[in-house]
């Protein structure tokens, strides 16, 4: 599996980065997880316009979720005709959030998108095995485990520490977790993860390399998350960057 990262920016885009969202390939098989705030740019730089077969939305917050309004142009008034509805798996109520967020008077949006409400567990989604668990987030949010010939990529989406986080990540080959704040200061419960954190369940986990992701910089330091992490966890530890491109 490849590994692309569109948009890595927490909470709203930096000024380097789009939000969130990480394309998957495999076999010429294109999965977007997550299409936040700006990435769409991205996804004609990295990628192409029509490279997604399939979209997969952890939690409707805007800083994952915005582009796929975006996007509905794109497909709906391509030059050569609108192209099929593309397979989305999301929390329920994305229909309606997409289509409002896109237009208040036009309507629903089933002509572009073909939606599948997520619920725990494992479904396949083209060649990947996919398996989702609801997470610690205030809203409805998945963690996702993607494997495929027997590589894993887990993705922490947005939580703070939970058990479900830890059996999505067991044994990854790559685990691309958010560390969204500095450990040592009083952050809100049940929102987000820190470095230290992120190392803690990478290793209580045992996988193969840890990926940072979901940095806010403009209320933290990349140093000091990647420090913490490294604190933590005794494997590889990197923070992605957009463009960035990882084997699984």
């Amino acid at each position: 599996m490849r590994l692309t990262v569109l948009g890595c920016a927490g909470s709203f885009p930096g000024p380097e980065s789009a939000c969130s969202a990480y394309l998957l390939s495999v076999d010429g098989f294109n999965l977007l997880i997550d299409f936040g705030s700006g990435s769409m740019s991205a996804l004609q730089r990295y990628a192409g316009l029509h490279s997604v077969n399939a979209i997969l939305i952890s939690h409707l917050h805007c800083d994952h979720v915005l582009d796929a309004c975006t996007y509905v142009v794109a497909r709906r008034y391509a030059p050569d005709g609108p192209l099929p509805p593309l397979p989305v798996y999301a929390p329920d109520g994305a229909p309606d959030r997409i289509a409002t967020a896109y237009s208040l008077d036009e309507g629903p949006v089933d002509d572009v998108y073909t939606f599948y409400s997520l619920q725990p567990g494992t479904f396949p989604i083209g060649p990947f095995s996919v398996t989702v668990d609801r997470v610690n987030h205030p809203i409805e949010t998945y963690g996702v485990r993607v494997e495929h010939e027997g590589r894993v990529l887990a993705y922490s989406s947005d939580t703070a520490p939970c058990d479900a986080l830890l059996r999505l990540a067991q044994g990854a080959d790559v685990f691309l977790c958010e560390a969204s704040y500095l450990d040592g200061v009083d952050n809100p419960p049940d929102l987000h993860l820190t470095g230290r954190e992120a190392g803690e369940i990478a290793d209580k986990a045992g996988v193969g390399r840890l990926l940072l992701t979901h940095l806010v910089n403009a209320w933290g330091s990349e140093a000091l998350t990647e420090e913490a992490a490294k604190s933590a966890f005794s494997g590889e530890v990197e923070i992605v960057r957009p463009g960035a491109r990882y084997d699984v």
